[in-house]
């Protein structure tokens, strides 16, 4: 009796761990069409936000759902990649070898790289949430938010030995899901039909010799192939050599860009009752301009030949940042006193008009979440 109830203990236990093997299966086997069906339930998303006043919740909660198996799939199929040495690999982008550097070399990163992210994808429902039990509520829910990120990035900053941070922090996706499916294929014993990509790829091998020569590309297109084949100063860095340290001045400035949703937060939380205020949204920006200037500075005295001597990597993420400078003007006062006129009397132009009228109210949709909520126009 004592050894039956065991061996069905076991049994029981067993089973989440084989239904987790069979679904990392089902992915790998079939990662094109998951792919597919996760952009067009994200596409989904992305258009009805607004669209229901009372079902803001239920639109973003299928948003951060996907999103989230996403970021599982995306590790999923990593391991997939690692384990098969002889699928096809597309040349990997620096922030993908940096990112995963580190997530390799440290599981600590990897795990609060992780909550992170995974704070990103969701903190916009938490924020709804958090309203229909009143603004006090609220506020106190999107502080605690930004205390939690800016937490996770200064650990970030530390286990990286004082390097930038980079967004995302994890890698992501970089896998040609054809390549993988025909490797997961021919694994199984199974003869299928390969992919066009996967006979382009395939090399021809030579009878005498048995060497393998390339496929020849295609005669409209032999100078991206030559570009593809040419390796910059970039490729052949170590992944960790993608970043500079920083020190001083620069390790200042990225404390600060950390710190900036942070300090802006809890304005805009001391001076809720005046949406016009223009005090947090001053205090916002100046720290995240004054972050940016400070540290494109610390670069231009410490690095040989100033901004020119960046990397491909630094100077994408202070591409990035630029971008976001931007969104300054759908928030605070900024948006309540300027834009939101500038956005009711584009859409007032656009409803009188055929086809351009469908755009006029997507605009009006996304008008009642940047209206309502702090974290539909956030950035870090």
């Amino acid at each position: 009796m004592i050894k039956e109830a065991t061996h069905s203990a076991t049994e029981v236990l067993s089973q989440p761990t084989k239904w987790l093997g069979m679904y990392s299966e089902f992915i790998t086997k079939n990662s094109s069409a998951v792919s597919q069906i996760e952009s067009a339930l994200r596409s989904l998303t992305y258009i009805i936000p607004g669209r229901y006043r009372e079902s803001e919740i239920a639109s973003e909660s299928l948003h951060c759902g996907v999103q989230c198996l996403s970021l599982y799939h995306d590790s999923l199929l990593a391991k997939a990649m690692a384990q098969m040495p002889g699928t096809r690999r597309q040349p990997l982008t620096p922030h993908h070898r940096y990112t995963r550097f580190w997530t390799e070399k440290s599981p600590t990163y990897k795990r609060i790289a992780t909550v992170l992210q995974m704070i990103q994808y969701t903190e916009l429902l938490w924020e709804m949430a958090a309203k229909r039990k009143g603004e006090k509520m609220r506020w106190r829910v999107v502080v605690l938010l930004e205390i939690i990120k800016a937490i996770c990035r200064l650990l970030l900053l530390r286990l990286t030995n004082s390097r930038p941070l980079l967004s995302p922090p994890l890698p992501q996706r970089e896998i040609d899901p054809s390549s993988l499916e025909d490797s997961s294929a021919s694994a199984n014993g199974m003869d299928t039909p390969p992919s066009e990509r996967a006979v382009e790829a395939e090399n021809w091998t030579m009878p005498r010799t048995g060497l393998s020569m390339p496929s020849l590309p295609d005669t409209s297109d032999i100078s991206s192939y030559l570009l593809s084949k040419v390796l910059t100063a970039d490729d052949i860095k170590p992944p960790k050599a993608l970043l500079h340290r920083v020190s001083g001045k620069g390790e200042l400035a990225e404390a600060l860009y950390i710190l900036r949703p942070v300090a802006y937060a809890l304005a805009m939380q001391h001076f809720s009752g005046d949406r016009k205020s223009w005090r947090p949204w001053l205090i916002g920006v100046s720290i995240e301009y004054g972050a940016r200037q400070l540290a494109k500075k610390d670069f231009q005295e410490r690095l040989a030949g100033g901004l020119r001597g960046l990397t491909g990597l630094e100077r994408e993420e202070l591409k990035k940042r630029a971008w976001a400078l931007g969104w300054w003007t759908m928030r605070g006062a900024f948006y309540e006193n300027i834009t939101k006129s500038w956005i009711h009397a584009i859409t007032r132009k656009l409803k009188s008009k055929p086809l351009l009228d469908i755009a006029g109210g997507v605009i009006e949709d996304y008008e009642f979440l940047w209206d309502q909520y702090y974290f539909s126009t956030t950035t870090l």
